[in-house]
């Protein structure tokens, strides 16, 4: 059974994020932290957007820009006009194609209105919204949006707070939440499976989840071999 799907193009199927919920059991693994510009005020106060892509570095020297897409199609974004974006303006994207290096959901783009690569390197960590209506909502009880997810508050099965979902990244292993730690830290990965993470909660915005105890810990070097 899996738990959610990516959006896909508007009002088509795919409308919210899939994750894995059960299969093997997987080794959590550290992550780099990582820094958002923080959103316009007039955007964060809205509940009604869906988070659907975030700009990245600009791209050559005409104003393309990288684009991480969150969509089920990473291409279907460009069919969302106009994506709201974190900054508080809109967009809308003219032409969108895989970037190199062979992932799906990392894309060039092509903004309309612009088209110097200053212009693109202003758009970098800048994120991008759809409103909620335009998504079909989940057909199954276990299945989530990806901006459900991002932001929820993880619980222990003690009741503590251990952190905060910040991404929801896939590797080719199956999905992961990826957790800030409470106060601070560099983030860690959990496996998005039943038995890591037994409660999903969005309208009291929490997740109780069941991790290691060495979940934040940091990584330890792999032993050299012996001549």
């Amino acid at each position: 059974m899996k738990r959610g799907r990516n959006p896909s193009s508007p009002g088509g199927g795919g409308s919210t994020l899939r994750e894995q919920r059960r299969g093997g059991v997987e080794t959590p693994r550290p992550a780099r932290s990582r820094s958002h510009p923080a959103p316009d005020r007039s955007v964060q106060q809205r509940n009604d957007l869906v988070l659907v892509g975030e700009f990245g570095r600009a791209h050559g020297l005409k104003g393309e820009v990288r684009l991480k897409s969150h969509t089920g199609e990473p291409q279907a974004i460009a069919d969302y006009r106009p994506l709201i974006a974190s900054n508080g303006k809109t967009y809308s994207l003219k032409n969108v194609r895989t970037a190199p290096g062979g992932a799906p959901d990392l894309l060039i783009a092509v903004v309309d209105g612009v088209s110097t690569r200053e212009a693109a390197e202003a758009l970098n960590r800048v994120q991008l919204y759809v409103e909620r209506d335009k998504l079909l909502p989940p057909d199954e009880d276990d299945e989530f949006l990806l901006a459900d997810l991002i932001g929820l508050t993880v619980h222990n099965e003690a009741g503590e707070i251990i952190g905060t979902v910040v991404a929801v990244p896939n590797y080719g292993g199956g999905d992961l939440l990826e957790i800030a730690p409470v106060p601070s830290g560099p983030t860690a990965l959990l496996p998005f499976t039943k038995a890591f993470v037994p409660v999903v909660d969005v309208a009291a915005k929490r997740i109780v989840a069941a991790p290691p105890d060495d979940l934040f810990e940091p990584a330890k070097p792999q032993p050299e071999d012996e001549a």
